[in-house]
């Protein structure tokens, strides 16, 4: 029978390939510089092939390394896809689990949402990503990740599995005593003559606002974009024009302390939605949809103890 790679050698393989650096890599790895540089000698005489060009100064990757390393990181995936299997096993909702979340979700949802889970499921152990959509799903395939909490709609792909937690509606917020009629719907026409403040690109949030309340052609702010919600909301405040907002930042006060009112859409519902995602082979999907049914329980409940959407807001 001919030799096979083992897990600790592919391991080793894929952190030189990611840091080009044996020490870094042997850190990441948590073994000695030369444990690492033995295994991988070991994995190059197993392939019968060199993986690793090196030099006194740095370590390159050959062409073939690369390609090992693509599909170490696969197999390794498959490998904590079989651990999670045997865990879940026991208890779909015990041992750690790698939740990334998107800034315009996560203030406004895991601080009341947090000591409720750990209440619930006591053995289950989150570790939180915040970072943008895009680089959380290429996280979430690469097995970086577990699942991700995110807004949809949202290109997420035929690999990648969602669950719908909640609606989020919109809201338009602007300073007090801007509208003639405070609290009174605002039809998405009479948007596009003011001066619509939006998140910068690669916030999902942006073409979302602007996709579920037709306002595609509104004029916008191009020179002042926020980095995130609690900065758009200053910028309102300050008089640079007026912005939408989702439902949950506004339940969770993001306007306290301001001078600003919210006026719903006229019109159909104007929202998104907000949905838990992980990888369709994933053998956790029990774990994940136990999950999002209790984070769609504290949506509710959270929603049906909150003001009256639209209502304004004094200082």
């Amino acid at each position: 029978m001919r030799s096979l790679p083992t897990i600790r050698q592919l391991t080793y393989l894929v952190a030189v390939v990611d840091h080009c650096h044996f020490g870094k890599a042997a850190e990441a790895c948590a073994v000695t510089q030369s444990t690492l540089s033995a295994g991988i000698r070991e994995l190059e005489e197993v392939l019968g092939a060199p993986l690793l060009e090196r030099t006194k100064r740095q370590v390159v990757p050959t062409a073939l390394g690369r390609d090992m390393a693509g599909r170490a990181r696969e197999l390794l995936k498959g490998a904590e896809d079989m651990v999670d299997a045997a865990q879940a096993s026991k208890d779909a909702m015990a041992g750690p689990l790698r939740l990334g979340v998107i800034p315009t979700i996560g203030p406004f949802v895991l601080p009341r949402a947090m000591p409720r889970l750990r209440k619930v499921f006591p053995r289950l152990r989150l570790f939180l990503r915040e970072e943008q959509t895009a680089p959380l799903l290429a996280k979430l395939r690469g097995g970086e990740l577990d699942a991700v909490l995110l807004a949809l709609p949202y290109p997420v792909g035929d690999d990648v599995e969602t669950m719908e937690i909640a609606d989020d509606p919109f809201s338009v917020v602007y300073p007090a005593g801007h509208a003639e009629r405070p609290g009174a719907p605002v039809r998405p026409g009479d948007i596009a003559f003011e001066n619509l403040l939006l998140l910068e690109d690669g916030h999902c949030l942006r073409d979302q606002a602007l996709a579920a309340c037709h306002l595609e052609g509104a004029r916008r702010n191009e020179e002042f974009q926020g980095t995130s919600l609690h900065t758009l909301v200053q910028m309102v405040a300050t008089g640079l024009g007026i912005t939408l907002l989702p439902q949950m930042a506004i339940d969770a006060g993001i306007l306290r302390g301001t001078n600003l009112e919210t006026r719903p859409l006229a019109g159909r519902p104007s929202s998104r939605h907000i949905g838990l995602a992980w990888r369709r082979r994933s053998a956790r999907k029990e774990t994940f949809r136990t999950l999002a049914a209790a984070l769609k329980e504290e949506f509710e409940r959270t929603r049906k103890s909150a003001p009256v959407a639209g209502a304004p807001r004094p200082a």
